[in-house]
C-alpha cells in the first residue's frame, strides 16, 4: 500500500469499522450514533503527514458528509478572544435536517485497569498512562462543550446564523480497549464491541516466542488487521522491544499465533 490514496482508504476503513464507544448519555452529554447503511471511499484531500487526531477528523467530516439529512456548515472552527489569542477550536458545526448540532470528536486506544476505580468508566487509560477516558469526559464536559457558549464564539455564530441557545451537543467517541492478557471482561455501560486486544508487560514477551509479530507505524494503529504484512519471529523484533522498553514506550503489535490466528495488542512497560 505505498500509493497515498490507498494507504487512507485502509485507515479509514480501520477507523470506520471501530464501534462508538458509548451508546446512550454519559456525563449528561448525547454521544452521536447514527449509522450510515454501508461504507464509502473516502475520497478527501488530505495532506499525508497529518498526525493521527486530525485525520480522524478528517474521517469523520467525511462520514458526516454521506448521511443525506446532513449538512456540515464548518469544521474545525478557531475561537479567538483576540487576534493573537485562540482559546479554543469547535471540531464540527452541522445540521441534520434544520437542527444545528456542535460536535466533538475523540478516538482513542484505552488499557483496561481494574484497580483504577469502582466504576468502568474510571478504569480506562492510555497505553502510557498519561491520559484516562475519565479525565477527557471531564474535559469535554468542562472546558471543550462549554466553548460553544463562550461570548468570544458569539460572532463565529453569527456568521453561520446560529445562536448558541439553539444549538444541540453531542460527542463523537470511537474507541478500541486492550485488556490484561488472559482475562475476560465484560462491561455495563462501555460498548463490549470496542474490545480489540489485550496487553501485557515486556516481561512476558517470552510467552509469544512461537508468534509472529508486525509493529504498524502510530499512524498505521488505525488499520484492520491483514495477514499480508511483513512479519517478524520474537528474535527478530526483540531490539527494537528492548529500545522501547528501555524508553518506557507501550507500542502495539500485531501478533500472528501458530493457528493463524490475529490480534491486535499494547505491550507495557508497567
Amino acid at each position: 500500500m505505498s500509493h497515498n490514496s490507498d494507504l487512507f482508504q485502509a485507515q479509514f476503513s480501520g477507523f470506520y469499522n471501530t464501534p462508538h464507544l458509548f451508546y446512550s448519555e454519559i456525563f449528561g452529554v448525547q454521544p452521536f450514533v447514527k449509522q450510515l447503511d454501508k461504507t464509502f471511499v473516502f475520497n478527501r484531500d488530505v495532506r499525508p503527514n497529518i498526525r493521527l487526531g486530525q485525520r480522524v477528523e478528517q474521517f469523520v467530516f467525511e462520514e458526516l458528509n454521506q448521511f443525506e439529512s446532513i449538512q456540515v456548515i464548518a469544521e474545525n472552527i478557531q475561537i479567538q478572544e483576540n487576534v493573537n489569542h485562540t482559546i479554543g477550536e469547535l471540531d464540527c458545526l452541522y445540521l441534520d435536517e434544520t437542527v444545528p448540532f456542535h460536535l466533538e470528536i475523540q478516538f482513542k486506544y484505552y488499557l483496561y485497569d481494574a484497580t483504577l476505580g469502582p466504576k468502568e468508566i474510571d478504569c480506562l487509560i492510555g497505553p502510557m498512562r498519561r491520559d484516562s477516558l475519565l479525565e477527557k469526559l471531564n474535559k469535554l464536559k468542562i472546558k471543550q462543550l462549554p466553548l460553544l457558549f463562550n461570548p468570544a464564539t458569539k460572532p463565529v455564530l453569527e456568521s453561520l446564523n446560529l445562536e448558541s441557545n439553539t444549538v444541540k451537543q453531542q460527542i463523537y467517541f470511537k474507541a478500541q480497549i486492550f485488556v490484561p492478557y488472559g482475562t475476560s471482561v465484560t462491561f455495563k455501560t462501555i460498548n463490549n464491541d470496542c474490545i480489540y486486544g489485550f496487553y501485557f508487560n515486556y516481561k512476558a514477551l517470552p510467552e509469544f516466542s512461537n508468534c509472529k509479530f508486525f509493529k504498524p507505524e502510530k499512524t498505521d494503529w488505525l488499520l484492520d488487521l491483514d495477514v499480508n504484512v511483513n512479519w517478524q519471529t520474537l528474535e527478530q523484533i526483540t531490539s527494537q522491544l528492548t529500545i522501547y522498553e528501555t524508553e518506557k514506550y507501550a507500542p502495539l503489535l500485531w501478533l500472528k499465533f501458530p493457528n493463524g490466528q490475529l490480534t491486535k495488542c499494547f505491550v507495557v512497560p508497567w
